[in-house]
């Protein structure tokens, strides 16, 4: 989680549009894919073609995802482009009840309504400028939006391991962000540095590849508890990674914005998995 908290400030140091930053993420990700271990054979070969358009659904929000973040990245603070990616779970809260038929909670409803509270602190708009702004923070929810499709579209993926699914949606994102970019964007006048290749590549092959790896085998060692905690390890080193290191403003308001969006979440996730245990 640590690696993945650097994404934002990785971002700032390559200075290509975001659809090729994502393309190139995902083009040069699905080869470092290669390397997590996936199911062989023809069983495997008939549950893709099963879920092919669930995967392919999931390619597409995958890469959108990434190219609104980076465009978050672009335009906001880190922090803030942060703080807005991270409504994806309250997203999720909202829409499960219409999607899997779950229960709409009361505690659901005051977390949803906690985060869009914290989203108005978190822009700034009643108090001090904090560096924020709405351009950057609609593509933080954007980029959260799509997030949400892909882990609700990933939900009903049965019989594929999260490796499977990982490497063919980052391979189908890959394929759907190239003709995406030779439309929007001359490549023919880009050029990176060799320091700004090595932040590329970082941010492709050893995300993507490695630290994936890494995320995935631990997964099963973890109780959905301690993923739910692990998970807010990005947002909150990410939040202090752009306040010391790029010395962006992060404001006692966009704090408590924050903590509204990030601790209700948390407080749901670790109660879900109480009651989950004491049914048991």
């Amino acid at each position: 989680m640590l690696v993945f908290a650097t994404v934002g400030l990785i971002v700032r140091h390559i200075p290509l549009p975001e659809s090729v930053i994502a393309f190139c993420r995902a083009f040069l990700g699905a080869f470092s894919s290669l390397s997590l271990p996936a199911q062989k054979g023809e069983a495997a070969r008939e549950k893709l073609w099963e879920h092919r358009y669930k995967l392919f659904s999931c390619g597409f929000a995958m890469g959108f995802t990434w190219i609104f973040l980076f465009k978050a990245f672009a335009s906001t603070t880190v922090a803030a482009a942060v703080i807005c990616y991270y409504m994806a779970p309250i997203f999720v809260l909202f829409f499960s009840p219409f999607s899997f038929g779950e229960q709409l909670t009361k505690g659901k409803v005051l977390s949803v309504l906690f985060a869009f509270c914290g989203m108005i602190l978190v822009s700034g708009i009643f108090g001090e400028s904090s560096g924020a702004n709405a351009e950057g923070m609609i593509y933080g929810l954007l980029a959260a939006f799509f997030y949400v499709c892909v882990m609700m579209i990933n939900k009903t993926l049965g019989g594929l391991t999260p490796y499977e699914s990982t490497l063919v949606e980052v391979i189908l994102a890959a394929l759907i962000l190239l003709p995406y970019v030779f439309w929007t964007e001359d490549v023919s006048h880009l050029v990176l540095t060799g320091s700004e290749w090595g932040y590329l590549l970082f941010l492709s092959l050893f995300v993507i590849g490695f630290t994936y790896a890494l995320f995935f085998s631990a997964l099963p060692k973890l109780e959905a508890a301690a993923i739910a905690l692990y998970t807010y390890i990005d947002p909150i080193v990410a939040v202090l990674l752009s306040t010391f290191l790029l010395h962006e403003r992060f404001t006692p308001g966009m704090f408590l914005g924050a903590v509204l969006i990030l601790l209700p979440t948390a407080v749901q996730e670790i109660r879900s998995f109480h009651n989950k245990v004491k049914g048991e």
